[in-house]
């Protein structure tokens, strides 16, 4: 089963769109899947329902800083290059979906449908593999 494959599976499990993605990855970020599956609970329908920023974008984001933190707390030598990470996916999503919020994704005020959950969740897949998995 494809990475792709499997978030959506997680999605169709009830998973939301940031844990479908960051569960997707558990093995290669070296992290049980119910402690993503509890981290990203609050980034469903755009953090919490308010529609803001993807889900799928925000798992891929997590995963980011799981692939490339020092973990260092105290003054974390690795958190501007973790920013860039989460950076090149952020745009990377915007150049291909033309929004990285969930309302203008859905078309909530628009009525125009930009890209449907399943297809934001396999980007961000894509995303993490290219971005992240190739580092």
């Amino acid at each position: 089963m494809t990475k792709k494959e499997l978030a959506i599976a997680n999605h169709d499990k009830g998973y939301n769109c940031c844990q479908a993605v960051a569960c997707a990855f558990s093995k290669e970020l070296n992290v049980p899947e119910d402690v993503l599956f509890k981290a990203g609970e609050g980034f469903g329908l755009g953090m919490g329902c308010t529609n803001g920023t993807c889900g799928a974008i925000s798992g891929a984001v997590m995963a980011a800083g799981f692939v490339n933190s020092s973990g260092v707390i105290t003054n974390p030598p690795t958190k501007a290059s973790t920013y860039a990470l989460s950076k090149e996916i952020h745009q990377k999503f915007l150049e291909k979906n033309g929004a990285t919020l969930c309302k203008d994704l859905k078309g909530i005020e628009t009525g125009k449908v930009l890209r449907s959950c399943p297809d934001c969740i396999m980007d961000a897949v894509e995303l993490v593999e290219e971005v992240l998995m190739n580092k």
